[in-house]
């Protein structure tokens, strides 16, 4: 996960890019789909809140 302070955009992105089937999340980031396409025009506070509960989602998909 990256967060910059400059003009950078944060992001969970570990460029291992892969949609899970069953849940479909991204098997790297566990972002959705629409998430990753909307990622850019979320706000920075929007971005830190889903980047809060990947952890646990992805945790939670994998049972």
């Amino acid at each position: 996960m990256s967060t910059n302070s400059s003009n950078a955009i944060s992001s969970p992105c570990i460029k291992a890019c892969m949609l899970d089937p069953v849940s479909k999340l991204c098997e790297g980031c566990g972002r959705s789909m629409a998430e990753i396409a909307r990622w850019g025009s979320l706000s920075e506070a929007e971005r830190l809140a889903i980047m809060a509960r990947l952890q646990e989602r992805q945790a939670a998909s994998s049972d």
